[in-house]
């Protein structure tokens, strides 16, 4: 085994570990982060013309966006503000698109601001509680304790 291998296969393993201790409002984080890493990705795979490279990050970003933050909200329980969110997922998406087949760096930085200032807002209600973390993410009692939040659907 190689030592890339090895750090990938590394890197795979703590990427699994936290998701299977995340609870829900970190789960929607870790999908924020990643969007914004495959946008970093496909910027500096862009600046370095490695097509390939660039559009590999940008889908990833874009699955990222679509079937993670989208197919995440509750528009039962969101209400108008889960509409809106899903809108502009949509536009990133098809912002995404258009710098993947123009090359534009400026409008990866556009969908970049956008997406972080969604995460700063999530970010910023995350719930706080005075007791200690439980061990295991999900659990009956806990999930009547968490405030309606926009994004519901596992």
């Amino acid at each position: 085994m190689n030592a890339n291998t090895a750090t990938n296969t590394y890197a795979r393993v703590e990427v699994e570990s936290s998701l299977l201790a995340a609870d829900p409002h970190k789960l929607i984080a870790m999908l924020f982060q990643g969007a914004l890493l495959a946008i970093a990705n496909a910027r500096n795979s862009m600046l370095r013309k490695d097509i390939p490279a660039k559009s590999k990050a940008i889908t990833h970003a874009i699955r990222i966006i679509s079937e993670g933050l989208r197919a995440s909200l509750d528009k039962n329980v969101g209400g108008q503000l889960a509409y809106d969110l899903d809108a502009l997922y949509e536009y990133m998406c098809v912002r995404l698109v258009n710098a993947n087949l123009k090359n534009d760096v400026e409008i990866l930085d556009e969908v970049a601001r956008l997406l972080g200032d969604i995460k700063s807002a999530w970010d910023e209600i995350r719930p706080k509680s005075n007791a200690p973390q439980s061990t295991t993410p999900y659990s009956p009692e806990s999930v009547n304790k968490q405030p309606a939040l926009v994004y519901g659907r596992g």
